[in-house]
């Protein structure tokens, strides 16, 4: 198996603490906000063998095995992450796979660069995703019932959200949350920004459930995500809990320490909470507009002590193991592909000593126990 090193991407929104304190380093005073473990073009992890991209390409069945090649191709079909979010990041929604391929072959054959500000697609692969809280982690995550919401903003007594309140009345529901979503985004900019700015100081007032809205528009000040993330539900996760995000469901990640695993795509369609690209039209054909629980995940137990997280897709599947001292060995060779991660404790997996933060790659059929006293998470594909 091979140790990773691991990109740190510094995005604005990151902490400058919470991954430094896991990884048990000296805080650089820079935001810290995803650590990167995989193959991903943007920012392969480094192994003694070389980029884990180029080591894949050099020979896809040795390293992902003839069941993962057949299903996904030649190469690793999720990105595994830890986030530390600091600031909300931006409201989003992923498209699903034939979505995804019909979009990016439109902006293909309508020769939009790659790297342009205004592309939608960036490959023609779909973007499911899951969270896990290693902190208390906050988040939005779907719709609310349209009568929840319009409640919701009915409680601030802004006279300028009066309209979108009388369109979440209206039924259907999924009709009434695309009315009140669509009449959000394409309000005029300048009353738009007003209205924020008086939902922000009734929802720092009312405070409660309403406070979160006001630390979005602090971060977005006159943004009509604001708003929109009021149709959504709110969900505090406590570790070891998570969230699925399937394709078109909208949601941001507020604030906290988690780890992350998702397809390996790059496809966001914005809504808000963003001074980036948010195309109206792409993004309501793409968002889906049903009501419902956001669907708080715990881990299942399977054998040997895996605590597994259900989900509904193939691309990946996201485990962990809790070892008490004194635990015997797990082994967890695999005819597939597998990263290991340490959150907490100190492992050994193969040869290979891990504190949390550290992780390796172990390639299909690759002799994989591990053993000390800590918490592992195992990021693999179903095949």
């Amino acid at each position: 198996m091979d140790r990773l090193d691991n990109t740190i991407r510094p995005y604005a929104w990151g902490s400058t603490t919470a991954l430094a304190r896991l990884l048990g380093a000296e805080p650089t005073g820079e935001p810290q906000a995803e650590m990167w473990m995989g193959a991903h073009p943007g920012a392969p992890s480094g192994t003694a063998r070389g980029a884990l991209d180029d080591v894949i390409a050099a020979d896809p069945e040795g390293e992902l095995g003839a069941q993962a090649v057949a299903a996904f191709g030649p190469r690793l079909p999720f990105l595994f992450k830890i986030l530390a979010a600091a600031a909300p990041l931006s409201l989003q929604v992923h498209p699903d796979l034939g979505q995804a391929a019909a979009g990016y072959a439109d902006e293909e054959r309508r020769s939009v660069p790659v790297d342009a500000p205004y592309r939608n697609y960036k490959d023609a692969n779909h973007k499911p995703e899951l969270i896990c809280a290693l902190t208390e982690f906050d988040g939005l995550c779907g719709f609310r019932e349209p009568r929840q919401a319009a409640a919701l903003l009915d409680a601030l007594g802004v006279d300028s959200l009066k309209p979108y309140v009388g369109l979440l009345h209206a039924r259907p529901e999924e009709a009434a949350l695309r009315e009140a979503l669509t009449a959000m985004l394409t309000a005029d900019r300048e009353e738009m920004a007003r209205t924020v700015a008086e939902t922000a100081a009734a929802c720092a007032r009312l405070g409660g459930d309403h406070a979160p809205y006001a630390d979005l528009a602090r971060h977005y000040p006159g943004d009509p995500g604001v708003l929109a993330a009021m149709l959504l539900h709110h969900v505090r996760l406590q570790p070891g809990e998570a969230l699925f995000l399937g394709a078109g469901i909208p949601h941001a990640y507020l604030n906290g320490l988690g780890v992350e695993i998702m397809a390996n795509s790059d496809n966001v369609l914005r809504c808000g909470l963003t001074p980036k690209h948010v195309d109206v039209p792409e993004l309501l054909r793409v968002v889906r507009f049903q009501p419902g629980d956001p669907g708080v995940l715990r881990p299942e137990a399977a054998a040997d002590g895996e605590e597994v997280y259900p989900t509904p897709i193939d691309e990946f599947r996201l485990s962990r193991f809790v070892l008490p001292e004194g635990a015997p060995a797990h082994d967890l060779t695999r005819n597939a592909p597998q990263i290991l991660l340490c959150t907490a404790g100190s492992l050994r997996a193969g040869e290979c000593e891990l504190t949390p933060g550290q992780s390796v790659f172990v390639p299909a059929g690759e002799k994989a126990e591990i053993s000390g006293t800590g918490t592992l998470f195992r990021a693999t594909v179903r095949v």
